[in-house]
């Protein structure tokens, strides 16, 4: 808390849209305290700002540590839904796609949170001082982040450490500077690997790559790529660093690293790629090709592709390629695949990011119960975990068509939830 700020009474009156509330904190649920945080931030986040730059330079570190003692019950929340697998009653198949599809938080803060409602029952002095507002949430996301993958032992030396860093007055950077370097020492202890020397003192003109070994085999790889070199790398890499599904549990790095690895072992040379254009964009127009992703291609690099690649044309319709199959067939055919590719870069599911390419062929009404056939208009691509929830829990999503003519599949509440969603002011749920 802010050494200027107003001690709290155990009882918050404040008015808002004409009513007048009362919390009593030490009776209200949590639930209701959610509520009256949300009414509160609601209010002021409508407030103009004091003229004062002074009380705004105060009332901005005031928030600041409320805001981080928030962090702190988020922690809690996203732990207890992390270890009892509640998302997957919500149609979502991990953790991680529940914050970032249903909260849209970006990679870098769902990993973040992420991490430190997992290790924040390995971390008790971080967490104590976190909720009483003695610790900042980015000191406390870094520590967390340091010990992640030590064992416990170590784990309970480290945040020892890492505090008394914090007490001195270091910053995060320099924190996280020592979480590394912590990482590496135990490392050395255990005879697993040696840290790289310093890094050589290099211009951005050329690409350069340095690589050193570990004692037990691995390697090291820092560098830097210019601009040709990065559109390579990430033309290349790019499609496979994708999540291989929603049990995709690997960080980007370690993604990366699979999908360099697949390279060198040449395993990427049977990876197609799909520009989507039209015709006239082959014969000299300026409208912009596609991936299936939704990537843009500029036109005149959509021709080069072409040239390098061939052309291979995608009929959507009863011509030459067979797209309705009626009943008669169960599976999709390959062209039916390729159309369905086009059409959907993610899973049908809205707002999960699983790319199309690694997605199912789903029957939007269920082909076994002959309601559904194989017909190109009566298909959807879903990833594996919605297409099998899809199927366990039809009472669970909706489904609807957008202009562009593709399903569209909404996740809804499970009927059966066991405790009460917070609703938006002024609705508390309890007397004014």
């Amino acid at each position: 808390m802010h050494p200027h700020s107003e001690s709290i009474d155990t009882k918050i009156r404040y008015t808002l849209r004409m009513r007048s509330v009362t919390v009593d904190l030490n009776a209200a649920s949590t639930t209701q305290l959610v509520n009256a945080a949300t009414a509160i931030a609601t209010e002021l986040a409508q407030r103009e700002a004091p003229e004062s730059a002074a009380a705004c330079l105060e009332l901005t570190e005031t928030l600041a540590a409320a805001c981080d003692m928030q962090e702190s019950a988020l922690a809690g929340f996203i732990r207890r839904v992390d270890a009892t697998g509640e998302q997957k009653r919500w149609g979502f198949p991990s953790t991680r796609a529940w914050l970032r599809s249903r909260l849209g938080m970006r990679e870098n803060r769902t990993t973040e949170r992420l991490i430190l409602a997992r290790q924040r029952d390995r971390l008790p002095r971080v967490a104590e001082r976190l909720a009483a507002g003695k610790l900042s949430y980015g000191y406390a996301a870094t520590v967390a982040q340091s010990v992640a993958r030590l064992e416990d032992t170590d784990c309970a030396g480290a945040e020892t450490t890492l505090l008394g860093f914090v007490d001195q007055g270091f910053s995060a950077a320099k924190v996280a500077v020592f979480g590394r370097r912590i990482r590496d020492v135990i490392a050395e202890r255990d005879g697993t690997e040696t840290g790289p020397g310093e890094d050589v003192k290099r211009g951005y003109a050329k690409s350069w790559i340095t690589s050193t070994g570990s004692l037990d085999g691995g390697r090291y790889i820092k560098g830097w790529l210019n601009a040709e070199d990065a559109a390579i790398w990430d033309g290349t890499l790019a499609p496979l660093v994708k999540p291989a599904g929603p049990d995709d549990c690997r960080d980007v790095g370690e993604r990366t690293a699979a999908a360099l690895s697949s390279v060198l072992s040449g395993g990427h040379k049977a990876t197609k790629v799909t520009v989507i254009c039209d015709l006239d964009t082959l014969t000299g127009g300026n409208a912009p090709a596609r991936l299936t992703d939704g990537t843009p291609i500029p036109a005149a690099q959509a021709r080069r592709i072409a040239l390098a690649a061939g052309v291979s044309p995608l009929l959507l319709g009863r011509g030459h390629t067979p797209l309705y199959l009626g009943y008669r067939e169960r599976f999709a055919s390959a062209a039916q695949r390729q159309v369905l590719e086009t059409l959907y870069p993610t899973c049908a599911v809205r707002e999960c990011e699983i790319p199309g390419t690694l997605c199912e062929v789903d029957h939007v009404n269920g082909w076994a119960l002959g309601h559904s056939p194989t017909d190109i208009d009566q298909l959807a691509l879903t990833c594996g975990w919605h297409n099998r929830f899809k199927h366990t829990s039809p009472n669970q999503i909706a489904i609807s068509k957008d202009p562009d003519g593709r399903y569209v599949y909404r996740l809804l509440p499970p009927r059966d939830r066991t405790a009460p969603r917070a609703t938006s002011p002024p609705g508390f749920g309890w007397a004014a």
